[in-house]
This record gives C-alpha cells, sequence and structure tokens, in this order.
C-alpha cells in the first residue's frame, strides 16, 4: 500500500514537472543541444555586439575624410598585424576606401545598419503577411481567394527583381529599399500562416471555444493565431537572412543606401573596379555580408528542428 502511495506520489510530480515546462523551455533546450544553432547564436552575439559598441570600437567616423591626416596609399596596403603596425604605415585595419575614409570604421558602423534592415523589413512582412494569411485561412471563400490570388501575382516575379521594380519607382534610398524588400516578403509569410490555421482551425478545442460562445475575434487571435506561429517563427529567422541580402544587392545597384551611409552592399558597389588592385576593399565587406547571413540560416535550422517534435531524439 505504501508502495502505491508513491508511485502515485511520483507520478504527479512529473506530471507537474511536465505542465511546468512550456513549449518554448523545451525548444530551448533542443535548439540548444544543435551545434550550428549555438554557433550562430555566437556569431550573432558578436554582429550585436559590435553594432552596439562601434561608435567607442571605430577609431574613425563613419564619413570622416582622412585627407591631410593619412597616407592616402594606405588603400592599397592595409595595416593587418595584430601586435601592431610598423611605424611607417598608417593604422588602419581594412585600409582606406576611395573617398579616403577609413574602411574598417565603415565596417564597424554598417553592422548597424544591416541588422536594422534584417529586423525592419522582417518584421513589417511578418506583421502583413500574418493578418493576410489568418485572415484567409480561417474565413475561407471569397477573403481567401482575393488574398491568395494577390499573393500569388506577388510571387510570380523574382523577389529582387520586383523589389529593383518598386524601388525605381518609389526612387532610390534606404527607407524605399527597405518598403519594397517588406512588400516582395509579404507572400511567403502569408502562405505559411494561412497553411497554419487551416490545420489549427480544425482543432477539437476551436471547435469547444466556438460552442461555448466565442467571437471570431476571440477565437482566430485568442486561440489560433497563438498555436500557429511556429513555423512562422522559423521563417522569419530565415527571411532575416534574405532581406540583408536583397538590401545588399539593392545598395550594390545603387538603388539602397546612398553614400555616405556605411553599408555593406554599396560599400561592395563603390569599391567593386578595385578588385585587383585593392581587393580587401571589396573582401571585407562581403565577408561581413556573408557571416550575417550564415548566422541567421543556423539559427533558422536550429530552431526549426527544435520546434520539430519528429526530431526531438535528435542531438
Amino acid at each position: 500500500m505504501a508502495n502505491t502511495d508513491t508511485n502515485i506520489a511520483q507520478l504527479d510530480a512529473e506530471k507537474l514537472t511536465l505542465r511546468s515546462t512550456s513549449l518554448w523551455q523545451i525548444t530551448w533546450q533542443r535548439l540548444f543541444r544543435r551545434r550550428s544553432a549555438i554557433v550562430g547564436m555566437i556569431i550573432l552575439g558578436f554582429l550585436v555586439f559590435i553594432a552596439l559598441t562601434a561608435q567607442w570600437l571605430a577609431p574613425y567616423g563613419y564619413q570622416e575624410v582622412l585627407i591631410g591626416k593619412e597616407d592616402v596609399k594606405a588603400r592599397e596596403k592595409p595595416c593587418i598585424h595584430l601586435l601592431g603596425c610598423p611605424a611607417d604605415q598608417p593604422q588602419h585595419f581594412a585600409g582606406i576606401d576611395g573617398n579616403v575614409r577609413d574602411q574598417y570604421s565603415r565596417l564597424l558602423y554598417g553592422a548597424r545598419l544591416s541588422l536594422m534592415v534584417g529586423f525592419s523589413t522582417v518584421t513589417f512582412a511578418i506583421i502583413i503577411g500574418t493578418t493576410l494569411g489568418a485572415l484567409a485561412g480561417y474565413f475561407g471563400g471569397w477573403w481567401d481567394n482575393i488574398i491568395m490570388r494577390i499573393m500569388d501575382v506577388l510571387l510570380a516575379f523574382p523577389s529582387l527583381i520586383l523589389a529593383i521594380a518598386i524601388v525605381t519607382v518609389l526612387g532610390p534610398g534606404l527607407i524605399n529599399a527597405l518598403l519594397a524588400i517588406g512588400i516582395v516578403s509579404i507572400p511567403a509569410y502569408a502562405r505559411v500562416m494561412r497553411a497554419s490555421v487551416l490545420t489549427v482551425r480544425e482543432m477539437e478545442y476551436i471547435s469547444a471555444t466556438r460552442a461555448l460562445g466565442g467571437n471570431n475575434f476571440q477565437i482566430l487571435f485568442g486561440r489560433i493565431l497563438p498555436n500557429a506561429l511556429t513555423p512562422l517563427i522559423v521563417q522569419g529567422t530565415l527571411g532575416i537572412a534574405s532581406a540583408i541580402l536583397d538590401a545588399a544587392a539593392l545598395s550594390f545597384l545603387g538603388l539602397g543606401a546612398q553614400p555616405p551611409t556605411p553599408e555593406w552592399g554599396s560599400m561592395l558597389g563603390a569599391e567593386r573596379n578595385q578588385v585587383f588592385t585593392a581587393p580587401h576593399l571589396v573582401f571585407y565587406p562581403g565577408f561581413m555580408i556573408m557571416i550575417t547571413v550564415l548566422s541567421f540560416n543556423l539559427i533558422g535550422d536550429g530552431l526549426r528542428d527544435a520546434l520539430d517534435p519528429r526530431l526531438a531524439h535528435v542531438s
């Protein structure tokens, strides 16, 4: 009899522990078991750190012209010595760009802009796409037909080509580039949310809420959306990487951030003719874009695996 009571108490304790462990706690535990996700978070943490501390880490302002202060020839031979530069060589770790500005300082300030571009455009696209996809999936009928046909039209064009067309109409500039990237990203999130809502709305607890007198607003935004966000989180993480690449491409073409804004894509475009005479001026901005996109892709892959119950046994 005592053993039975002990077993019942242990079962009750285990149930209480499971209840107190939320889905997000389990997700975080699974996420930190994936080495690729950990590497991505370390890289992203480093980028966030230099973005927040750029004004203290950068030896010069991002638009400070060095004429009269330093040797202009430093752009062809950057100082890369970890223990300090030779006395006869200017102290520029990444050289000087074509406008006689310190490339290292501009790279640091560029981290702020690239992260801001990724987060702002994806936030805009998620808000609009989630709303449209949720309405289409929940109400169906003509709501679904109208919204999804518009999304199909947008998806019929390559995203970068459509973004270039939008920026061409609106005019070059960072804000217009962000708006264009956000617009072309909406269909992906709308389709993901619609598919998720179509699945969740057939669950028994949704029928129970409806039977208890819940209105459409309460059911959609109080019950369905919180349980349909999982695939959207993964899509959003991967979408940040795509947004950063698209912004860099627009800036490379002269349609995004305008000089003297320190954006990695525009820095690449400005120095593309120096790829053989001063390759470091092209390599460093390209490398920063690469590791930023890589970090978000690694985190997105880790989140996808962590949120998938079929992969729960994979360490």
